[in-house]
């Protein structure tokens, strides 16, 4: 098969696969260090709200690393970010799981976020492995940041989805680590900025929608 296609098609399979398969990740839901307490009802929509958000998150993740993995150079990062995109899918997993048994819905743009992430991995994969490396511990050190920031909003009721975004923001900082260790060059700071300002812009929309 010529390999321009076989590429295609596997971005084709991984975007059907995200938006519209079941998630199956390789590893069970992070158990909570303590058992739940009864949440009122807006404690959880508000928790459904932040799951939605980090749910978003991972498929954009899913968009990323597929298309970076597309058009890297070197068959040795193709395969990283490869193996990055199906650790995410535990992510991916985890966060729908929540959702659902918090009776939240994902976004209903989930579509949309995929092809603009996906749009992003194809133009940081064309800068050179170097960049696109740096832009995936970028994009990483952001959204540990950004789940931090969950861990304070969540309701302290709500251990089970505290326990899989504590485990998420220790599993993204090992990513940028990993990132950094294979050689990624740091963004310029208007780069940097942009990323700050898209990653608000979603996660400001999919609390809503």
């Amino acid at each position: 098969m010529n390999p321009s296609l076989e590429a295609l098609l596997g971005a084709a399979d991984a975007a059907l696969r995200t938006l519209f398969a079941k998630p199956h990740g390789t590893r069970a839901l992070p158990p909570p260090a303590t058992p739940g307490g009864k949440i009122s009802e807006p404690e959880r929509r508000e928790a459904g709200a932040l799951m939605r958000v980090n749910h978003v998150g991972e498929v954009c993740a899913q968009a990323l690393y597929t298309a970076q993995a597309a058009v890297a150079r070197d068959p040795k990062l193709r395969a990283h970010f490869s193996e990055a995109a199906r650790e995410e899918t535990d992510h991916l997993a985890w966060t729908r799981q929540r959702l659902d048994e918090l009776g939240a819905h994902p976004s209903m743009l989930n579509p949309l976020w995929y092809l603009g992430a996906f749009g992003l991995g194809l133009v940081a994969g064309r800068l050179g492995d170097p960049l696109s490396l740096g832009f995936v511990a970028e994009t990483e050190r952001q959204v540990e940041a950004h789940l931090d920031g969950h861990l304070d909003r969540l309701p302290a009721a709500d251990t089970a989805s505290r326990a899989v975004v504590a485990q998420m923001k220790l599993d993204e900082a090992r990513h940028a680590a990993q990132a950094w260790s294979a050689g990624a060059q740091e963004l310029p700071a208007p780069a940097k900025a942009l990323m700050r300002l898209a990653s608000r812009v979603m996660t400001t929309v999919a609390h809503r929608i």
